[in-house]
């Protein structure tokens, strides 16, 4: 019994298969190009295991079709990128490989993740977001994704800009919202440098972290969760999380009672191997259900 993941990123696609207790036997990359090149390459890396693939987990970039009575379920939808525009992302992997599929986004993928193995093991009630090219949410509540008639686009909540920040944002669709601000491309595009080329003590982490802060708050009065995981490029500045506290801490004004900041305010345990353990777990699990 082998379990396929697939975390489809819009620069990247990781493949993996997993045995029973998800270890990882095999592992690969390549660049996320058009979809007849790139998903030739995920069928010729499950091909060799198709008699023992059991499921297959996929955390894809959206937005996508979530609701599996739509006649576009298992597509990728009104992606900015043009050649995979309503693509038939799982019915395309469903002719080569007839098992058990678990779509859902990329950062739902991580967010699961985190609750089966990292920091939201044991939890309830899970956040995670990722902060880097973009910005995306996804919320866990009792083993179950937070969605309705679409998954969820945290990443562009309004935010209000920090009182020494002239900076109008980039988002194409709301200007200074979350991801407007604070994803790596409105970093490069106020200094000019890529946020790892930026010393810690530069005032616009400052900034960074007010903004990020502001998406906890949110997060913390509509879910009250048990704990919110920040990952993503521009979170691997160690330095980040101390001041996210800081900034929060001070905006909530003690208004509700959090658990401890240190364990509520967090980064993954699975670092950038969030999404693609998410695969997995989901993998094993919609064969369970399928067995039920």
């Amino acid at each position: 019994m082998l379990y396929g993941a697939i975390e489809a990123g819009g620069t990247k696609f990781v493949c993996a298969i997993g045995d029973k207790s998800l270890n990882i036997k095999e592992r690969v990359s390549f660049p996320t190009t058009v979809p007849e090149e790139t998903m030739q390459q995920v069928i010729d890396f499950f091909t060799p295991y198709k008699d023992e693939l059991s499921a297959i987990g996929i955390g894809s970039f959206g937005p996508i079709d979530i609701h599996k009575d739509s006649t576009t379920y298992g597509y990728i939808t009104t992606t900015p990128k043009l050649a995979w525009q309503n693509f038939d992302f799982v019915g395309t992997l469903k002719k080569s490989f007839d098992v058990p599929v678990e779509w859902t986004t990329d950062v739902n993928a991580a967010a699961y993740g985190e609750y089966s193995f990292g920091k939201g093991k044991g939890l309830s009630s899970v956040i995670y977001y990722t902060v880097g090219t973009g910005i995306g949410g996804g919320a866990i509540q009792e083993d179950r994704f937070v969605e309705g008639f679409s998954h969820p686009e945290m990443g562009h909540m309004l935010i209000t800009p920090h009182p020494e920040d002239e900076f109008k944002g980039n988002c194409p669709f709301h200007g200074s919202c979350l991801e407007g601000m604070a994803a790596g491309p409105a970093i490069e595009a106020r200094t000019g440098k890529k946020g790892q080329d930026i010393p810690a003590d530069d005032p616009l982490w400052e900034k960074e972290a007010y903004y990020i802060a502001q998406c906890a708050y949110n997060t913390t009065l509509l879910f009250s969760p048990d704990v919110i995981i920040f990952g993503g490029g521009v979170m691997k500045q160690r330095h980040m999380v101390e001041k996210v506290h800081q900034a929060f801490e001070k905006m909530l004004n003690n208004y509700v009672q959090t658990p401890n900041i240190k364990d509520y305010i967090v980064t993954p345990a699975l670092e950038d191997d969030a999404g693609i353990f998410g695969c997995l777990a989901l993998a094993r699990q919609v064969n369970l259900n399928s067995k039920r």
